[in-house]
This record gives structure tokens, sequence and C-alpha cells, in this order.
């Protein structure tokens, strides 16, 4: 009876430990999540007024009628935006920006998400090497990414051409479209591919009709990070201009530096209201999507 007695024991006490722990277990699924801290809401809170603070002073800068920037505006009204849209040094200077942001995404997303599927098929050394000469222009300070571009542009003749700033914004947009759709591939299931190609699909079709529906989230997530950082981009626009091709943040920069138009305050709010609809309108159509789901 005592050896008996000394087997049962440890599993009596097992049995209860393992008890225990579901009991905890279960306490914790039901409480979810562990409560934020007050503090770091406190940090956050400081840290998300600190971005938006510009935002709350420039916005009303922007329905000023006074002719020179005056905060709080004493009179409230609509000049600065009717003269944004009805000069054309601001409309053709905005329609570059659209222009040069959009071909610059299409390019750095194709290159981009080529890029990310090449190197998640590659591994080893090699293949961190290349992503990392792929996104180096990420902590490559901005003013020597203008000095070569500008210095390798001039001896192609790209200087204040359009294909010139297509070019260069597309290389700065290629590596948030490689972390976007490599974080994307990360939940990939490479088994699909392979039944794919024992049903007969070609490498290209398996992609399109297999890959991509997968993946598209991150190639639009990547897409619009690419679109935004080109149509917002400055440094290398300033050495690439031309009296007859520059973009709207060159212009901006312009009413700055040598004449101090209020009009900045008005086309600034415009953009900070277009970038915020590009961002939020993708998060409502996914949060709509897995409502439905």
């Amino acid at each position: 009876m005592t050896a008996l007695q000394e087997h049962a024991a440890p599993s009596i006490n097992d049995d209860a430990a393992a008890q225990r722990r579901g009991g905890r277990t279960r306490r914790r699924r039901d409480r979810g999540t562990d409560p934020i801290p007050w503090w770091l809401i406190v940090i956050g809170a400081a840290v998300a007024l600190y971005f938006i603070l510009p935002t709350l002073v420039v916005i009303p800068l922007s329905f000023s009628s006074a002719s020179a920037f005056e905060f709080p505006p004493t009179d409230f009204s609509l000049r600065w935006y009717e003269k944004f849209f009805t000069d054309p040094i601001w409309l053709t200077s905005l329609g570059n920006s659209f222009l040069v942001a959009i071909l610059a995404a299409l390019i750095a997303t194709v290159v981009g998400t080529a890029a990310a599927v090449g190197l998640d098929r590659l591994a080893g050394r090699f293949a961190g090497f290349l992503r990392t000469l792929l996104m180096i222009s990420m902590v490559t300070p901005a003013i020597v990414v203008a000095v070569a571009v500008y210095i390798s542009f001039l001896q192609w003749h790209l200087v204040g051409s359009l294909l010139g700033y297509v070019l260069a914004h597309a290389a700065l947009g290629v590596p948030f479209v490689l972390v976007s759709v490599s974080t994307a591939l990360g939940g990939f299931d490479a088994n699909l591919l392979r039944a794919s190609a024992s049903l007969g699909a070609a490498p290209f079709r398996s992609f399109l009709t297999v890959t991509m529906p997968l993946i598209s989230r991150g190639v639009l997530t990547g897409a619009i990070f690419a679109f935004v950082t080109s149509f917002d981009e400055v440094v290398i626009a300033l050495f690439l201009r031309s009296p007859t091709f520059q973009t709207l943040p060159v212009q901006m920069y312009n009413s700055v530096t040598f004449e101090l138009d209020p009009t900045i305050s008005a086309s600034s709010s415009l953009v900070v209201v277009a970038v915020t609809i590009i961002f939020l309108v993708p998060l409502i159509v996914g949060s709509r999507k897995k409502k439905t789901r």
C-alpha cells in the first residue's frame, strides 16, 4: 500500500497542478488582453498631440482672410483656396505631383513585388545582401541620395524631366513595397503553388490566380506608401526641378523661401486631407470585409 501511495501521490499532484494551470488559462482567456498602463496612454496621447499640433495650426490659417500669416485668424475666408485652384502655377505643380506619384508608384509596385517574391524563394547570405541593398535608401540621408541622383541624372540628361522624377521617386518607393509584400508573403503557404502546378497551371498563371490574390493587401499597402512618399518628397525634387517642371512640394518650398504666400496653408491643408483619405480608405474597406465575413 505504501508503494502504491507513493506512486499515486505524484500523479494526484500533477493533476492538481494541471487543473490550476487550466484554471489560470481560462481566467486569462476570459479576462482578455492585459489592460494598458495609464502612463503608456499618457505618452501615446502626448506623441499623437505632438504630431497633430502643426495641423491644428495650419488648417485654421488656410481659412484666414489676412494677406499674411495670422494665427488665430480674425476673419475667415476661402480666398486662399480660391487662389490655389485658380492660379496656374499651383495647379500645374499639383498635376505634376499627381502624375509623377502615380507613375512612380506603379513602377515601384511592380519592381518591389517582383523583388519580394524572388527574395522569398531565395535563402542564405546572398538573399540578405540583396534585401539590404534594395532597402538601403530608407536609412540613407535624403540629401545624400539627392546629390547622388543629381550627379547621375546630370550625365544622363534627366534633370528637369518627367522621366527623371519618376525614376528617382520609384527608387524611393521600392523599399516600402518590398517590406509590405514580404510581410504578406510570410503567411503564404507554398503548398498552394505546388497544388496549382500539379493541376497544370503555368508559373505565371499560378502567380496571378493564387499568389496575387493572397498578397494583394500587402501590394496595395506598398503602393499607397510609394505614392505618398513620391507625392510628399521635396529634397530630390529640389535638385531635379527646372523652370518648366516642378512638383507641388517644390512650389510650397518656393512660396515660403522667396515670398510669404499664405496659399501654402491652403495647399498644406489639402495635402494633409488627401493623404489622410488615402490611408483611411483601405482601412475602412478592410474592416468592412472582415465584418461581412
